[in-house]
């Protein structure tokens, strides 16, 4: 046990740092290639792959696993339940600023809005989110709902957890893609060809790489059935957020 907990402590600071690496590199290259941040002109839209990458991957890849911590097995589940919350709600907040960034970016120069495939992975990634966190806040944070709804619906909201993190990783990578051949043109810009593997092309394939491999190592890390939170038996279990300790144990 104590092998297989510091087995997941190591893979879940690599996950961290894998993280910080996307977020990073992907701030490099706006900032080296792209033109830096603004809140307007071409370089508004540099908030959106930075955002998104942070909202809809890093953090909410690093909130799915908050229940997978070892330490977090033991003793009152409230601080977990209430950081998991605010990682995913911290994840959405950045998610929408970063979608605002992309349409006020496209409106103002009056490009078309939704028409790839990289938008509508995203739209689904961001559309389930919503919906993800509404439900979790209504089934698992809210004192109103019965122990057996929240039994039916805990498998329910792991899969569609998974689910969004996989088309978000999806997204991201066509994102990346689409970004590189549109900006490395020679007949727009002079730049040279995608195809030609300039330094700006082989980051951002490098950093696909990492999200990827982030992806990946979390989804192994939720599937692992001994890196699950013990079903403990007793009220704390499945207490509400709203609800305290007295009032829980009265019942």
């Amino acid at each position: 046990m104590m092998k297989s907990s510091s087995l997941f402590c190591l893979l879940y600071l690599l996950v961290l740092l894998l993280g910080f690496l996307c977020i990073a590199l992907t701030g490099y290259w706006v900032q080296r290639w792209r033109g830096g941040f603004a809140l307007q002109g071409s370089a508004l839209f540099n908030w959106h792959p930075v955002c998104m990458i942070t909202g809809l991957i890093v953090l909410y890849g690093s909130a799915a696993l908050v229940y997978r911590l070892p330490f977090s097995w033991t003793g009152s589940k409230f601080p977990w339940k209430l950081l998991h919350a605010s990682l995913t709600l911290a994840a959405f907040i950045v998610s929408v600023l970063g979608l605002v960034a992309v349409f006020k970016f496209h409106n103002d120069h009056k490009f078309p809005n939704l028409y790839s495939l990289h938008s509508w992975l995203g739209l689904a990634a961001v559309g389930l989110f919503s919906c993800q966190w509404v439900t979790a806040l209504c089934t698992f944070l809210l004192p109103w709902a019965s122990i057996w709804l929240r039994n039916l619906y805990k498998p329910i909201h792991v899969f569609f957890g998974m689910m969004i993190l996989t088309l978000s990783v999806a997204a991201a990578l066509a994102g990346i893609n689409e970004k590189l051949i549109f900006s490395l043109d020679p007949r727009i810009n002079g730049s040279l060809p995608y195809a030609s593997l300039p330094p700006e092309a082989c980051l951002m394939n490098a950093v696909g790489i990492l999200i990827v491999v982030f992806g990946l190592l979390v989804l192994w890390m939720l599937l692992r059935p001994t890196w699950q939170r013990p079903d403990l038996s007793g009220p704390e279990v499945r207490q509400p957020l709203l609800e305290d300790d007295e009032e829980e144990e009265c019942q």
